[in-house]
């Protein structure tokens, strides 16, 4: 009886092993793809980045000039991203706070969630298709502010998601004791659950930023591209995804080189609100 117990745990031994090498054979293999793209893209971007100029001036005239930049993609991705924030992360905020603390089983609370988690897997190039129909076709141009709605929609659900499971995650204790001192519902909803969530629901609209700050296919059909310096949110505007699509399709090889570098810059864009989002919850968490 002994040596039978003996030789199963042997076994389970054996294959538990066996199961954490294949398992991290399998995140190696996941992670080679990655990491060879980011360092092409390092290595490439660096060589095409040729000095501050790169990051404050637009693309010269010339395709087949070294010189410019891509300083007017920045300034409309900077532009279009910053509205989107402005307008839907806090539609995002309190869609998730009336979900998940004061209609948490209506019917309407259960439609805006369905709705959300469809949103979610909707292609991103449909929500360009709609900001298209709803403000280029109206207006009769193309403009920062159709691609802010399109990159808008796309964040909406991403942060009404994350907020709401952040929301839930808070222990019901913590709203009881509040309500129990008298503190009206939504002093304790400002005041006590959302400050508890609050490292969370940052991460989750740094995130949302993220994905709509390297979004192509939405712009395409809304901001278009501008080669120009422009500040104009009303007007046809570039951004660092277009510049990216267009330079890489280009048979220029000076446009391509700038492709690579507007990726890096894009790539380092991300990273900083990334590791942003990461000091702001930190700090929170140890506060």
């Amino acid at each position: 009886m002994a040596r039978a117990m003996q030789t199963a745990s042997t076994r389970r031994k054996v294959v538990d092993k066996a199961m954490l090498v294949a398992m991290v054979a399998a995140l190696v293999l996941s992670a080679v793809p990655l990491v060879s793209i980011l360092i092409e893209v390092i290595i490439k971007g660096l060589h095409a980045i040729h000095g501050v100029s790169f990051f404050t001036q637009p693309p010269p005239g010339d395709p087949t000039s070294t010189a410019g930049g891509v300083g007017n993609a920045i300034i409309g991705t900077v532009l279009m991203v910053l509205l989107a924030s402005v307008v839907f992360i806090p539609l995002g905020i309190l869609g998730a706070v009336y979900l998940a603390e004061f209609a948490p089983g209506t019917r309407l609370a259960r439609l805006v969630r369905f709705f959300a988690e469809v949103m979610t897997g909707i292609p991103s190039i449909l929500f360009g298709v709609f900001a298209y129909g709803l403000v280029v076709v109206y207006v009769h141009h193309y403009s920062g502010l159709a691609g802010a709605l399109a990159l808008g929609m796309i964040m909406w659900p991403i942060v009404l998601r994350t907020t709401e499971e952040m929301l839930l995650r808070v222990p019901s204790g913590i709203r009881e004791a509040s309500l129990a001192l008298g503190t009206p519902k939504w002093k304790t909803v400002l005041k006590v659950v959302l400050p508890s969530a609050g490292a969370g629901i940052t991460t989750g609209a740094m995130l949302a930023v993220s994905r709509a700050a390297g979004e192509t296919a939405p712009l395409l059909f809304t901001a278009l591209d501008w080669q120009f310096m422009s500040f104009k949110i009303t007007q046809p505007i570039s951004s660092l995804p277009v510049a990216i699509f267009s330079g890489a399709t280009s048979a220029y090889d000076p446009q391509v080189a700038r492709a690579w570098g507007a990726a890096l810059t894009l790539l380092a864009f991300v990273l900083i609100l990334t590791l942003a989002a990461r000091f702001v919850t930190a700090r929170r968490s140890v506060t």
